[in-house]
């Protein structure tokens, strides 16, 4: 073991939880309560993704201006995801999932009666601010409850529900669109909020295993809290703003700066917002990369895919919403079996043959046919959800499982601000590069219109399925022996 390591084991080794036993029946009950909140985000999320292009229509904006009602969003998060580990010592687990939760269904009653696309965009932050915090601490109580040599399936089986939530996502947010308007998106997280808080009262609340001791509450990294965020935004904005280049080199510089100060002020604090001496960790290193490449394959093309569907192929929001259920359907089935799989074998082969199924899917998707049968276009969706499903919460599980056990209350929190860090990065570049192959087809033989948006979709298509490839080549240094 290095000195590093070995500093940061000896750090983290005092842990402020209660770490005692949970009943069979407490424990089932605990995640029911845990995973509504969960699922409120997942269903938000996933509804904005075919809300997009009717939002377009209703609001008079293009999507230039519209993708920051996602990418606000998930920036928002990025603030609050650091702060989960430490609002959780600091008030214990129930109220701190309590708390986010009435920060996001009350962002969700201002999104619902926004009257502009300004609006729209503050109060999803404000939702953003609450979401972050809800999913980090759900999956770290979960972890922290489940039994250690099931840890795999369990995380595998949280995904059955989870994926629920962006099946029914989907559909749900088509069928309103078609009979009322966007707003009633918003108004349904209304009751799965109310429902998640008496839920969590009850019965996460009174869970002696998931309290922490007054007597070893950790101060607050200002420092670290303030820097996080900030290198993210800076870094969104110089992808996505419209100004001169000098400016967005700026904005980038000062971002990556921000970001390699982060690095230096963490790994010396001694009680850090974000546990990136975890880094130090060969292992979770290789896991955290990997799953990086995934987000960025599978999260950035996954928005596009919609908008492909309602803009080229002329879909309604509900046969659009039909067609990305299939994805939630697909990984729901396969999440259980993956779990299993990797408590036997694994992460290597499950992150191979995961990638590589997204790398497929999203290789066909670039050459589909605008005419292509509904069926078939439900079938390659479908098989990116078969490669999601093999390969997503089984490297969540992966990561947390390499860094050290006392620490997975703040290192939950560092793999959900990386994936909110890469994702929204991942949609601003993948969105660039549509813009310009659209410009590149539109100029070559004086493509018409409707053609050269087809083509370019489908070369961003093509973008992901090769990020996706060298994530299942790179998944070959992963570690197949469990820890």
């Amino acid at each position: 073991m290095s000195d590093q390591s070995a500093v940061f084991l000896s750090a983290s080794s005092a842990s402020p939880i209660e770490r005692k036993p949970v009943g069979r029946k407490a424990f089932i009950y605990a995640i029911a309560a845990i995973i509504p909140g969960m699922m409120m985000v997942m269903i938000d999320s996933t509804a904005m993704n075919v809300a997009i292009p009717k939002l377009s229509d209703d609001l008079k904006v293009a999507f230039a201006i519209l993708q920051w009602v996602i990418i606000g969003y998930m920036l928002a998060m990025s603030v609050t995801i650091p702060l989960a580990g430490w609002f959780s010592e600091q008030v214990g687990v129930a109220r701190a999932l309590i708390g986010a939760i009435v920060v996001f269904v009350i962002g969700s009653v201002l999104c619902a009666i926004a009257q502009s696309v300004e609006q729209l965009i503050i109060f999803r932050i404000i939702q953003g601010l609450g979401g972050g915090l809800i999913q980090p601490i759900g999956m770290a109580a979960v972890f922290r409850l489940a039994p250690s040599h099931k840890q795999g399936q369990v995380m595998g089986m949280l995904g059955i529900p989870m994926l629920i939530a962006p099946a029914s996502g989907p559909i749900l947010s088509g069928w309103l669109l078609e009979i009322v308007s966007w707003h009633w998106i918003f108004w349904i997280n209304v009751p799965i909020g109310i429902a998640a808080i008496i839920l969590t009262i009850r019965y996460v609340a009174p869970l002696k295993a998931l309290q922490f001791s007054t007597t070893h509450k950790k101060p607050l990294d200002v420092a670290g809290l303030l820097l996080a965020p900030s290198s993210f935004v800076l870094l969104a904005l110089a992808l996505n703003v419209k100004t001169s280049l000098w400016i967005v080199c700026c904005l980038a510089m000062a971002g990556i700066g921000l970001l390699i100060w982060l690095w230096f002020h963490e790994n010396r604090h001694a009680y850090p917002i974000l546990e990136l001496r975890a880094f130090r960790t060969k292992r979770f290193r290789q896991g955290m990369f990997v799953s990086w490449i995934q987000y960025m394959a599978l999260n950035g093309s996954i928005v596009f895919i919609p908008q492909f569907l309602q803009n080229v192929k002329h879909y309604t929001p509900l046969q659009a919403g039909l067609v990305m259920s299939m994805l939630a359907l697909t990984s729901g089935l396969l999440m259980p079996i993956g779990g299993r799989l990797f408590d036997r074998w694994g992460i290597r082969p499950l992150a191979i043959t995961g990638l590589t199924t997204i790398a497929v899917a999203l290789l066909l998707m670039s050459q589909m046919n605008v005419d292509a049968d509904r069926f078939i276009t439900g079938a390659m969706v479908g098989l990116l959800g078969v490669g999601m499903g093999l390969c997503m919460m089984s490297l969540n599980t992966y990561i947390l499982q390499s860094a050290p056990a006392d620490t997975v209350n703040r290192v939950t929190p560092l793999t959900s601000a990386g994936a909110n860090l890469i994702i929204p990065l991942s949609i601003a570049g993948l969105s660039q590069f549509l813009m310009l192959r659209m410009t590149v087809r539109q100029d070559q033989a004086q493509m018409i219109e409707p053609i050269a948006h087809a083509l370019a979709y489908r070369d961003t298509f093509m973008l992901a399925a090769c990020i996706a490839a060298v994530g299942a080549l790179l998944s070959l240094g992963l570690k197949s022996d469990r820890k």
